[in-house]
């Protein structure tokens, strides 16, 4: 009788693992799931076109040299009133 209780353990304690393992292949693997996902978002994307780039660009420096040359002459603006203020 304590033979049959070691088969009947034998079989229970192989069937948790045979299932664990199912388990485990069923999942897929986190790393390349992400790649895969990374690759078809990267399909999605919509890249600018060379004349867009230089479009956008010369709008970005145009602005940046008005908005210097709006700061730098009401700071001069600032300075030469402040001048005027204290050497009353």
């Amino acid at each position: 009788m304590a033979k049959e209780d070691v088969k009947s353990e034998k079989k229970k304690d192989n069937t948790p693992a045979k299932s664990s393992a199912k388990n485990q292949k069923k999942q897929p693997n986190k790393v390349a799931k992400y790649f895969k996902d990374l690759k078809s978002e990267f399909k999605k994307v919509v890249w600018p076109t060379k004349k867009q780039v230089i479009n956008n660009t010369t709008v970005v420096l145009v602005t940046i040299i008005i908005l210097g040359v709006f700061v730098g002459a009401f700071d001069t603006l600032g300075g030469w009133l402040l001048k005027l203020v204290l050497n009353k």
